[in-house]
């Protein structure tokens, strides 16, 4: 007779604490982990974890799943990758607090931030709140694979207490930071994990204006702060361009020291300042070792657009003869690009947009490289598509056109343009080992033609433990604890991210020596008929939320036990009684 839910059998745990792994086994019982060595009683499922590791799920503190939410229930890519909890609501943009009359103007800024297309989202947002506690009753109503935790948009907040005003980017008023600040609190007190917001130009609505949260003083950051503090929880997120990193540095070091509420900021090395990113993680390590609750959050690989002739941009987005069949059903374009005449034509054009993105950046031939399957994502100048044409003795269009027309017109190069500004991932590396980082920036559910990263956390066990080549590798113990205790903890999720018993039974049996990440593929299941990039991976051989098994050998079980995450979580007692 069975006296466990779930026994995991002689895994080799890596328990989140960073400490030694150890063979043990696992029982699970009404969603908690209830022992964790040997186990005499038998489950009603087991799972033989020989030769595996086992760990808690990961948690992945910066994704953008509010439109995927809204129509779905499977929070994919993420947990096709051991995530087990994903945090939405990022960088400023979101769907709540919000008036009818500005459904559409939140659709064009996600559309514009996220590469999220207007008719997926006008199609699959059912609207049926106004409030941000509105939102969280209307997703604590769904069923999920994993658990989701929101944070309140500043953008959308910001609309919905200035109109047309806050959408110009019109400084506050006294009043309407104070109308912020009640709303956030109100935000907060409801569930939301915390605030976010955008200050780069990089984010801008699908018809070209920078986000309503560009220019916001620090008045109305600092109000709306005070809001969490009057709350007593919640979290802050930060994305910006840092053009003075020194000055705006110090203001959010304010806003910390004033509110109390924890901070974090998105960090990565640019191209334009390839050194820039040491003075803010600086500056950050400063304020930790000062005692102050400030992070930065960092990628484990280089943020890259995929380009592809299935996907939102390719190397002849901006060229004429292109954009002359870029509207047409791929099959009519993908024979237009195997006609003769139509090849010499395309590679004998110019680009002609207003973009400089599409202009400048897709015609470095030397930054960009054949992904490849498994992909890799620490490419040597070998890789290049400059150096490929060099040695097929063709010019580097011609070798960018073939590259993406091979696998029946789905060949993916690959364009890193964070993270790679000197070829190697050692600035990453960095970045991972700093006490003031917590891995992030995944943005699953987002980008949906353009990037994959979702995949983060695979990228965190093989590449950063087992496969790299090119430097320093980090050690198994390290890279778990990192993405399980590390980031559950600095959003207040204390529930979860450790193998102890009383925790909840969020957990991964991963057979690590053959995890493999897979090349991305294309999916057309959004809403209209929208297309995504999907990426999975082989090595997974279960994944366990709240007790379930939600995929087994990276198949869906069918299993939805994830729900909304309603604010912080405190330890288990069972487990600080043992402590």
């Amino acid at each position: 007779m069975a006296t466990h839910d779930l026994v995991i059998r002689g895994g080799t745990v890596i328990d989140g604490t960073g400490g030694e792994p150890r063979i043990a086994d696992v029982a699970v019982d009404a969603g908690c982990i209830s022992i964790v060595g040997p186990v005499s009683g038998k489950g009603r499922e087991e799972i033989d974890a020989r030769g595996q590791i086992v760990t808690p799920g990961f948690v992945d503190i910066h994704t953008h799943y509010d439109g995927q939410a809204a129509w779905g229930d499977a929070l994919d890519p993420s947990s096709l990758h051991g995530v087990t909890t994903a945090v939405m609501g990022n960088c400023g943009v979101g769907f709540a607090p919000c008036r009818e009359d500005d459904h559409d103007r939140l659709i064009r800024l996600m559309e514009g931030v996220e590469d999220i297309p207007f008719p997926v989202l006008s199609t699959g947002l059912t609207w049926d709140w106004e409030s941000f506690p509105d939102y969280l009753d209307y997703l604590s109503d769904r069923p999920f694979d994993i658990d989701l935790a929101a944070q309140l948009p500043h953008a959308a907040l910001r609309v919905y207490v200035m109109g047309e005003r806050g959408a110009n980017r019109e400084d506050a008023t006294e009043d309407d930071i104070a109308e912020m600040r009640r709303l956030a609190k109100l935000a907060v007190e409801a569930g939301a994990l915390g605030f976010s917001t955008s200050r780069t130009l990089n984010h801008r609505t699908s018809d070209g204006q920078p986000t309503p949260t560009l220019t916001a003083s620090e008045s109305e950051l600092m109000g709306i702060a005070m809001g969490l503090k009057e709350a007593g929880r919640g979290v802050l997120q930060f994305v910006s361009d840092f053009n003075d990193p020194e000055k705006e540095a110090a203001m959010l070091r304010r806003i910390v020291e004033t509110s109390g509420r924890p901070l974090s900021v998105s960090l990565a090395q640019s191209d334009v300042a390839p050194e820039g990113w040491r003075s803010l993680l600086g500056a950050i390590e400063q304020a930790v070792d000062d005692g102050l609750p400030m992070r930065a959050q960092v990628g484990p690989r280089p943020v890259g657009v995929l380009l592809g002739l299935a996907l939102t941009l390719n190397p002849f987005s901006g060229h004429p003869t292109y954009q002359a069949i870029a509207e047409e059903p791929f099959e009519v374009r993908l024979a237009a690009l195997h006609d003769p005449e139509f090849r010499i034509k395309l590679l004998s054009d110019e680009p002609d947009a207003d973009n400089p993105f599409v202009k400048s950046i897709l015609r470095q031939f030397g930054k960009i490289f054949a992904l490849g399957d498994p992909p890799d994502y620490e490419p040597t100048a070998e890789r290049t598509v400059a150096n490929i044409a060099k040695s097929r003795g063709v010019s580097n269009e011609e070798a960018a056109l073939d590259l993406m027309l091979a696998d029946d017109g789905q060949g993916m190069l690959y364009l890193p343009f964070l993270n790679y500004a000197q070829g190697s991932l050692e600035p990453s590396l960095a970045m991972l080992k700093s006490e003031a980082t917590v891995p992030g920036l995944s943005d699953g559910g987002a980008h949906v033609g353009m990037i994959c990263d979702g995949s983060f956390p695979t990228t965190m066990l093989t590449h950063w433990t087992r496969d790299r080549t090119r430097g320093e590798k980090l050690p198994l113990e390290f890279v778990v604890k990192r993405q399980t205790r590390d980031t559950a903890t600095w959003v207040g999720l204390d529930d979860r991210g450790l193998v102890v018993p009383g925790y909840r039974a969020d957990l991964n049996v991963i057979d690590h020596d053959r995890l493999t990440l897979h090349a991305p593929t294309i999916q057309h299941d959004l809403p209209a008929g929208g297309r995504r990039l999907m990426q999975r991976a082989t090595g997974y051989t279960a994944t366990i939320v709240a007790g379930q098994i939600i995929y087994r050998d990276g198949e869906p079980t069918g299993a939805k036990p994830g729900r909304l995450v309603r604010g912080a979580k405190s330890a288990p007692v069972s487990a600080l009684a043992a402590e």
